[in-house]
């Protein structure tokens, strides 16, 4: 064992168990291992670290799960793949694991699974939750209160401990040994010998279960329904609008979350005479009225309208938006015969059939309910309710609450196919790929490999047409199930009659054994307004087309449903162009920003609340990376957000609004249109509003360098210079304070200078400069003014708005994203540009043109490093520089630098000068122009080496090893390491 790995190892348990300030190796450190998303902890994240690191494990738990076992999938499917071999030894005890989790570990050729019986033993229980993994003659040990059920690995309070040993370490011998006796145990056996016995003795205790449970003396509290903490804050402010005299109110909220329920509540509270619920299908007319009858019992009276019961006078209504928008039905009510109308998936309501509902009644107060209120068709939803948004939940908060049932999802390749692998066009090109029996084994081999959660798979299928819908359906039929069954599968289109539909939601759902569907396939009748609880997996093969549409399918499956612990999704991915709305759909973040994106991709598990999981395979990731670096926010869909953010709020949003709404990155109008008034006048003919060049020049000008908030000083001079017409550095200094920034002459004069145009190069900075030095000698005085180029523009005061909104953005970002930064003005893991960096680090003029790798200045020296290297360039600048481990980072030097020159010089004598020495690193050039700050860094060793350039010529190039001030934060660290040469399988 090499004395380095020992002593990374000693390192790691002074900062774990003496004093949390020595430096260490994450790798090498004893941590503690919990559930908490908000942090970025997860118990199954840890789980699949170190499995994908090891070359051997063993694990020993009581109780084995499918809920469990399967966010583990994926990643044992790899272990798998590359042949290392497992141990995994449970229990019978209390008969919890669950047979069907066994069998599926048993097929897995790597693994050898084993069960301790405690039958001879009866009075000893067996309840052990450890997990050990061994690579390179370190074990790395994880033991605590974790079995293998998802609850514990995903969301419970649990406690574990991770500690690393050698193999002469005390504590790792005698786990070992601990688990050697038990796995070699006369009472452990293998699974051929256990499965049998124990499969009967588990159905036997189930039986047993459903009866206690079925014979259990019926509580009145469980037939009174309560209202959910978004229940009750719909209640809340839905009776506060009412009480401001408002008649018509939104609610938004996410598939699965109780719409329904919370329109019966508030229909419950507010005690109308007569209520009228409109939705578009009778099957959700029937559904919505046995809701609204647990929620208000029979003392109302309940009636259905529709094409097949004609009940008209009742105290709730529940009608079919076709047979309420009949001439000769409308005509039976008097306008105001309902003092509320609920208007169900009310973003249909734009069509004609909806209109004339609404146009004929008078009721005292409206209730809009859907999912999705941003229509493709541009409807403003939001207008015919007032902007009178009531509630809105979206899918994470949802998660947040519990209200969904959790899901599992995996992002696996889609399959490469002579060569080809699937994109946008395939079907098209080759339409034949999409259905060959090569394509729909591997659909199938996948579906029953991640599974399902219950007795038998209830699933949908999305694809791009109807013709492949079809051939599928008729493929999968001709194949058989893990049990030796066909399977029962059916396709439906927008061309099936409403009745054929439900009769095959009704056999997909039927536990009964003669007439059921495993599967209805389907291209997009079932993205909203169908309600199937019982999904317990959905199959998604064509290109994502917008994270509105990607969330209403995977919303099929989030309904909790008796028997169903969770919903599995997999998702076939391909070369599509927009991968990329992927992990936005999944994360709810309605940004575009790139660097979300990506963190999304990596952090997966760790961030999203509750139980639910994400995972992506080696190819999957990288096709996702390639659609986030290819991608460009297209003026169509910031137009498409801008049109929805103003149909939101009921006027023209100010570029502030999309910040505070969290809609999309303000930022991608500025790279649009260089400014945020020019996209405006380009996208909306409501805004008249016209700057002259002067005034655009200066919008431009902060737009494009000020309102990111990396520093907050220009904008602070920015509005003292509005407000009383110049600047002095006293009262800077109260400003400063104000906000908790430390004030120095150096960012003072720098800000002064970007605000002169003196840092810039422009060629007319003396004509739009906004502030001149004035020296006062009568009072000894210095001052900066405004000066009158900067005056008569704010005199505009449209300008002065458009400024101030600027102005406010940057500050809020400031406050928010980079308010956290270090001595050096740079906050960890942001990005910053060669121009950020010379302004921030207080250059004079931007030289961001000649920095290229490195530049030693002002006793500074920044150091910008391309991860990957585009195979273009040539040999002398293709420089190896990498991560070596958390901590270290190996760098060289531009080639035809030898180590007694001046730049090695001055990095290796660094101390004596105070040299500080920074780390900017980006993956790729795909990413742009920005780069990660990885922190401060110091010269622990350095030597001259060769490189040969392309004309084969060597050349001297200086190396050196840095030891980060701060170790990598790990989602940061394993981004950078994942390889972009992965292969396709």
């Amino acid at each position: 064992m090499e004395d380095k790995v020992i002593d990374l190892m000693k390192e790691g348990f002074e900062t774990a168990f003496v004093d949390q300030n020595t430096i260490s190796n994450l790798a090498f450190k004893p941590e503690f291992i919990s559930n908490n998303y908000n942090e970025g902890q997860k118990v199954v994240a840890s789980i699949e670290n170190e499995l994908l690191q090891c070359d051997q494990f063993y694990i020993s738990v009581a109780f084995i799960t499918m809920g469990g076992l399967t966010p583990l999938l994926q990643t044992l499917k790899q272990l798998d793949e590359r042949d290392i071999p497992g141990q995994i030894l449970t229990t019978d005890y209390l008969t919890f694991s669950q047979p069907d989790a066994l069998r599926k570990i048993s097929k897995l050729k790597n693994i050898e699974l084993r069960m301790f019986c405690t039958d001879e033993k009866p009075d000893i229980g067996f309840h052990t939750k450890g997990y050990i993994f061994k690579k390179n003659g370190i074990y790395s040990i994880i033991v605590g209160s974790s079995n293998v059920t998802l609850g514990a690995l995903t969301r419970n309070r649990e406690w574990n401990t991770k500690l690393l040993s050698t193999e002469n370490g005390e504590y790792a011998s005698k786990i070992i040994n601990e688990y050697s006796e038990l796995w070699n145990s006369k009472q452990t056996k293998p699974f051929a010998d256990f499965i049998d016995d124990y499969s009967k003795k588990y159905a036997m205790v189930k039986i047993q279960k459903e009866i206690a449970k079925n014979a259990k003396v019926p509580n009145i509290e469980d037939y009174s329904l309560t209202p959910n903490k978004m229940q009750v804050s719909f209640i809340n402010n839905l009776d506060a609008m009412q009480h401001d005299g408002k008649d018509k109110a939104l609610l938004i909220s996410a598939t699965g979350t109780g719409k329904t329920y919370a329109s019966a509540f508030a229909v419950r509270e507010q005690n109308p005479k007569k209520t009228l619920f409109v939705v578009h299908r009778e099957q959700i007319a029937k559904q919505a009225m046995k809701s609204y009858k647990k929620v208000l019992g029979e003392e109302k009276s309940y009636g259905l309208l529709s094409g097949t019961a004609k009940d008209y006078n009742t105290d709730l209504l529940f009608s079919t938006m076709q047979m309420m928008s009949k001439k000769e039905t409308l005509e039976r009510f008097s306008r105001d015969e309902f003092d509320t109308i609920i208007i169900d998936e009310v973003h249909r309501a734009g069509a004609e059939s909806y209109q004339r509902i609404m146009d004929y009644f008078r009721p005292k107060f409206w209730l809009g309910m859907t999912a999705s209120p941003d229509r493709m068709d541009g409807f403003d939803i939001y207008n015919l309710f007032d902007h009178n948004i009531a509630y809105e939940i979206r899918l994470q908060q949802a998660l947040e609450e519990n209200m969904l049932c959790p899901f599992h999802y995996f992002g696996i390749k889609e399959l490469n196919i002579n060569g080809e692998v699937f994109d946008d066009n395939t079907g098209m090109r080759n339409f034949n790929y999409l259905v060959c029996d090569d394509r729909v084994d591997y659909i199938i081999e996948q579906a029953q490999y991640y599974g399902h959660s219950g007795d038998r798979v209830k699933g949908l299928i999305f694809c791009s047409r109807k013709k492949e819908a079809e051939m599928l359906a008729n493929k999968f039929n001709e194949r058989k199930k893990e049990n030796g069954e066909k399977y029962k599968t059916v396709s439906l289109s927008g061309e099936d009659s409403q009745e054929h539909r439900e009769e095959c939601i009704d056999k997909l759902v039927s536990n009964d054994s003669d007439n059921y569907l495993d599967y209805i396939i389907t291209v997009d009748i079932f993205n909203e307004g169908v309600d199937i609880p019982e999904i317990n997996q959905v199959i998604m093969l064509r290109p994502t087309e917008s994270p509105i549409v990607f969330v209403q399918q995977l919303g099929r499956g989030l309904r909790k449903a008796d028997n169903k612990e969770y919903v599995v999704i997999i998702d076939f991915i391909g070369n599509y162009t927009n991968n990329f709305m992927i992990p936005i759909a999944l994360s709810g973040d309605r940004t575009y920003n790139k660097d979300n994106i990506r963190r999304h991709v990596m952090e997966g598990s760790r961030i999203i609340p509750g139980s639910s999981t994400i995972h992506f395979d080696e190819v999957s990731k990288e096709r996702i990376f390639e659609s986030i670096d290819k991608s460009s926010t297209k003026y169509n869909l910031l137009k498409e957000k801008y049109i929805s953010l103003k149909n939101k709020i009921g006027r023209i949003p100010s570029i502030l609004d999309f910040y505070e709404y969290g809609e999309i990155d303000p930022k991608l109008f500025i790279e649009c249109s260089k400014t945020y008034d020019a996209f405006v006048r380009r996208a909306d003919e409501d805004y008249t509003v016209k700057f002259n060049d002067g005034e655009e020049k200066t919008l431009e000008f902060v737009s494009n360098l000020l309102i990111d908030g990396k520093r907050p000083h220009e904008l602070i001079l920015l509005k003292m210079l509005i407000d009383s017409g110049s600047v002095n550095k006293d009262t800077f200094k109260c400003k400063l304070n104000d906000i908790g920034e430390k004030y120095s002459d150096k960012s003072y004069n720098s800000a002064l200078n970007i605000l002169t145009k003196d840092f810039s190069n422009q060629t007319e900075k003396d004509r739009y400069k906004l502030v001149e030095f004035f020296n006062m000698d009568e009072i000894k005085m210095q001052r900066y003014s405004r000066t009158k180029f900067f005056l008569d523009n704010i005199k505009d005061r449209n300008f002065l708005h458009e400024l101030e909104n600027l102005i406010s953005l940057g500050l809020k970002r400031y406050e928010d994203i980079y308010f956290s930064h270090d001595e050096n003005g740079f906050t960890l893991y942001q990005k910053y540009s060669r121009k950020d960096v010379c302004r921030l680090l207080n250059w004079k003029t931007d030289e961001h043109g000649t920095i290229f790798g490195y530049k030693i200045k002002y006793n500074t020296c920044p150091i910008f490093v391309t991860y990957e290297k585009d195979d273009s360039i040539s040999s002398s600048t293709k420089y190896e520089d990498e991560f070596i481990n958390s901590r270290i980072f190996s760098w060289m030097t531009r080639s035809r630098v030898k180590i007694d020159s001046k730049e090695p010089q001055a990095i290796i004598n660094y101390k004596n000068t105070g040299l500080k020495i920074m780390l900017f690193v980006k993956k790729s050039d795909d990413e742009g122009s920005d780069f990660y700050y990885m922190g401060e860094m110091i010269p622990v060793k350095w030597e001259e080496l060769t490189m040969r350039a392309d004309n084969g010529k060597c050349l001297p190039v200086v190396n050196f090893k840095m030891e980060l001030k701060h170790e990598v934060r790990k989602d940061i660290y394993d981004y950078f390491q994942i390889k972009a040469d992965t292969k396709e399988a």
